[in-house]
């Protein structure tokens, strides 16, 4: 699993890459809080799921721990480019209801 991050226009953009499951979201999970808390400041944050392979229900609760986080800033969070499979997943989960998908890339 790889991860990068960019702020950009009041917006922190968090690019995920790689299988979201058990074996991998403990080597992200900190740094993506770091970004997190880097970039408090900002209104939103984007993750941008394009290069997400797998995902299992541990990459659910990874994106809802992110999600609470996020909430302790008042910073809203947006999922973007889930592939099929993922997306199919995000949407029987629920997750949408809380971080919605956007329609297009930002």
């Amino acid at each position: 699993m790889k991860m990068q991050g960019r702020a950009s226009g009041g917006s922190l953009y968090i690019y995920l890459s790689g299988e979201l499951d058990e074996n991998s979201v403990s080597e992200i999970r900190e740094a993506a809080d770091r970004l997190i808390d880097e970039h408090a400041g900002l209104s939103r944050a984007i993750f941008n799921l394009a290069g997400v392979k797998f995902m299992d229900s541990t990459g659910i609760g990874f994106l809802i721990g992110r999600y609470r986080r996020l909430k302790k800033y008042n910073m809203g969070m947006f999922l973007e480019n889930p592939d099929v499979n993922a997306d199919k997943i995000l949407a029987l989960s629920g997750v949408y209801a809380i971080m919605p998908k956007l329609k297009e890339s930002v």
